[in-house]
């Protein structure tokens, strides 16, 4: 079995690359002369996904500008958040309905995506349809990251997410989930990580992990890093 659509999370108000994202949707914002969006959706094309999904709402023109100028050789759809920000939960819930499929792969774009990853998705979501699972997170080892400062997020033994006072692992803005995990839940803003704690709660948080260089946006000190490298 094989993912059909992939979803782009593009609404956040990207505070904490303030004052530039008061201008610039965070997606926008570009590492050697490329939006950091095109980057994640040429990954996603690379991947073999048929059809992306997309969610809006802070200076959401330039996003829908974007795609429409930029003519990807891939199906994209935008859904806006509406009046209201949905936050990641909310968002992915949104996108879903708009969708037929069961399976979707989600993607964070202020993660810096490269053919590097390929491989490692594929694998991944091999791995999901093997076993049968509703959820599995892509995890870097903090000491692959690029900003020293990130903090883990959990622990991954056998494939199994955890959590401790020291959590070696990062979540790198990549995630396969089944649409039955939403199913008593309504388009509200609420966070993604509602659901994963939910999850780790009942032992069933799955995780992948990645051995690849770990780049985020993480805030504005970052990004001059990154732009230098």
């Amino acid at each position: 079995m094989k993912i059909n659509t992939a979803l782009i999370l593009c609404a956040g108000l990207g505070k904490r690359l303030n004052p530039i994202t008061l201008e610039t949707p965070k997606p926008l914002l570009k590492l050697n002369d490329i939006p950091i969006l095109e980057t994640c959706i040429d990954t996603i094309i690379k991947s073999g996904f048929k059809k992306i999904l997309i969610n809006t709402f802070h200076l959401r023109e330039q996003i829908c500008n974007f795609i429409k100028l930029r003519k990807f050789k891939i199906d994209i759809q935008i859904i806006d958040d509406g009046n209201k920000i949905l936050n990641t939960g909310g968002g992915i819930l949104n996108l879903i309905k708009n969708s037929q499929d069961q399976d979707f792969i989600i993607f964070n774009p202020d993660t810096v995506w490269s053919q590097n990853y390929v491989d490692e998705i594929d694998k991944m979501q091999n791995f999901y349809f093997s076993n049968r699972l509703n959820n599995i997170l892509l995890l870097a080892n903090r000491d692959l990251s690029f900003d020293k400062k990130l903090k883990g997020d959990f622990n991954l033994t056998n494939n199994l997410v955890n959590k401790s006072q020291d959590n070696k692992y990062i979540y790198i803005g990549c995630q396969i989930l089944n649409r039955s995990l939403f199913e008593t839940r309504k388009i509200e803003n609420f966070s993604i990580t509602e659901t994963w704690d939910e999850l780790l709660k009942k032992k069933k948080l799955n995780g992948f992990e990645s051995f690849n260089s770990f780049y985020h946006l993480t805030n504005l000190e970052i990004f001059k890093k990154l732009k230098d490298l």
